[in-house]
C-alpha cells in the first residue's frame, strides 16, 4: 500500500509529540475517526496507514521521511454549533444555484443495499469549482433504528481540497444530514409555498422531523402545527418537546389525515415505504416537502398527491433514477418525464417559474445530493479555523524528497 502523497502549505503546526491519544479524542469522535478511516478504501483513497505505538497513534512510523499534515475532526455537538439552520439555509441556496450554473460534479450516489434490506450504505462523492473542493459522503442508513438510541443515519462527511487532493476535515454526517435536509426544504418552502402559509403538518417524529419544524419556522409565519407518527408514543414526545423547545402550541394528532387537513405547508419525513399522504386530502395551495424515501422502491406520497402537484426537485437526473414518490407513478402511467417542473435551483436563478396561482399544490421531492454536503461541510470547516474548534489528528504527510509516491 503506497502512502499518500499531500501538501498543505496552509495547515496549522503539527503537535509537539506528533501524536494524538485516543483518550484525547471524545467518544464521538474517536468513532467518526474509525469510521472515516474504514471507508478510505471506498471513496479511492489508499494508503492510509495507521499504527499503534506506545499509549498513541504514530502517523510517520511507516514513513519515517513524512511531515505529518493535520486533519480537523469535528463531532456532532461541533456541526450543530458551527452550522445554525438560518445560515445552512442561504448555504444550501448558493450551493443549488451552483448546481444550476453547472458548477458542480456528483454522479449519482453508490448505493449497497443489506442482502435482507433492513439498511444500506451509500457514498455521495461531489465537486465545487467555486470553492475548488471535493468531498465524499459515507453513511449507513438504518431504518430500523427509528426510535432506538442510535441515529437511523450515521458516517462521515470527508472534506479535501481540489488542487492536491490534501483530506482537510471529517465531520459527522448525521449532524450534517439532518440540518442540511431540513434547510433545502426551507429553500423550497421559501421558492414555492404561499408567503402566508402558517399551518404545518409533520407526518414523522423523528430527527428530522426536528429539524424541519425548526427550519419552517424560520420560513413561514406558522401559527398552527399539528404532527403524527406511526407511534403513537412518539408523536406525544416530540410534540411536548418540541413545543417546550419553541415556545408553541404542537398538536399531536390520531391519523395523517387529521394532520394534514387544511394544511398548507406539510412536511414527510417517516421511513415509510408505502404512502401516508394522499391526494383527496390536499387543500388548493398546499405546498409539500417529501423527504423520507429516498429509494426506487419507496414512497411516501400517493400517485394523485403527485399528479396533483407541480413538483420541483433538487436535481433533475437523480429524481429520474432514485425518487419513488416519482417513478412509481411513472410507472403507473400516471405522469411522465415532463411532470418534473424543475430543480430548486432553476427556480432560484428565475429560469423556471415556482408557484404560478395561490391554488397550485406544489410539491418538492428531496432526495439529499452531495454538493449539499460539501457546501456544509466547506461552511463548517471555515467556522471551524475561525474558531479554534475541532479536534486536530495527524493524517498521511508529505514527502520531504517532493518525489510523489511513484
Amino acid at each position: 500500500m503506497m502512502p499518500v502523497v499531500a501538501t498543505a502549505p496552509d495547515r496549522p503546526a503539527a503537535n509537539a509529540n506528533g501524536t494524538v491519544r485516543p483518550s484525547d479524542i471524545p467518544i464521538t469522535m474517536s468513532r467518526t475517526v474509525s469510521l472515516a478511516v474504514k471507508c478510505f478504501s471506498m471513496c479511492g483513497v489508499a494508503g492510509i496507514i495507521v499504527s499503534s505505538h506506545g499509549t498513541g497513534f504514530d502517523f510517520a512510523r511507516s514513513n519515517p521521511t513524512a511531515i505529518p499534515m493535520e486533519v480537523l475532526v469535528i463531532n456532532q455537538t461541533e456541526v450543530a454549533r458551527l452550522l445554525p439552520m438560518r445560515e445552512c439555509i442561504e448555504v444550501m441556496a448558493e450551493a443549488l444555484a451552483a448546481l444550476a450554473r453547472g458548477e458542480a460534479v456528483l454522479p449519482l450516489r453508490l448505493m449497497l443495499m443489506l442482502p435482507d434490506r433492513r439498511g444500506a450504505l451509500a457514498a455521495m462523492p461531489s465537486y465545487l469549482r467555486g470553492l475548488d473542493e471535493m468531498a465524499v459522503k459515507v453513511i449507513s442508513v438504518i431504518p430500523g433504528n427509528l426510535g432506538t438510541p442510535y441515529d437511523s443515519h450515521q458516517g462521515a462527511v470527508l472534506l479535501f481540497e481540489a488542487q492536491h487532493g490534501c483530506l482537510l476535515a471529517i465531520l459527522d454526517a448525521s449532524e450534517v444530514t439532518a440540518i442540511r435536509t431540513a434547510a433545502v426544504s426551507a429553500v423550497a418552502t421559501r421558492l414555492l409555498s404561499r408567503p402566508d402559509a402558517h399551518n404545518l403538518a409533520i407526518l414523522g417524529s423523528g430527527v428530522q422531523a426536528r429539524t424541519h419544524l425548526e427550519s419552517m419556522l424560520l420560513v413561514r409565519p406558522v401559527k398552527r402545527v399539528r404532527v403524527w407518527s406511526r407511534n403513537a408514543d412518539h408523536a406525544q414526545r416530540f410534540a411536548a418537546r418540541e413545543a417546550k423547545r419553541h415556545g408553541l402550541a404542537i398538536e399531536a394528532v390520531p391519523t395523517a389525515q387529521d394532520a394534514v387537513r387544511g394544511a398548507d405547508l406539510i412536511c414527510t419525513t417517516t421511513a415509510a415505504r408505502e404512502p401516508v399522504l394522499c391526494g383527496e386530502w390536499l387543500a388548493p395551495g398546499a405546498h409539500i416537502n417529501a423527504v423520507g424515501a429516498s429509494t426506487p422502491d419507496a414512497r411516501e406520497l400517493d400517485t394523485a398527491a403527485v399528479a396533483r402537484s407541480r413538483l420541483f426537485v433538487d436535481r433533475r437526473e437523480s429524481a429520474l433514477k432514485e425518487a419513488g414518490d416519482f417513478l412509481i407513478p411513472k410507472r403507473e402511467g400516471a405522469i411522465g418525464d415532463d411532470h418534473i417542473r424543475g430543480e430548486l435551483g432553476d427556480v432560484l436563478l428565475g429560469t423556471v417559474a415556482g408557484r404560478t396561482a395561490p391554488g397550485d399544490i406544489a410539491l418538492f421531492k428531496s432526495l439529499g445530493i452531495a454538493v449539499e454536503d460539501l457546501a456544509a461541510a466547506h461552511h463548517i470547516y471555515q467556522r471551524t479555523r475561525e474558531m479554534g474548534a475541532g479536534t486536530r489528528v495527524e493524517l498521511g504527510g508529505q514527502r520531504e524528497d517532493g518525489k510523489g509516491d511513484r
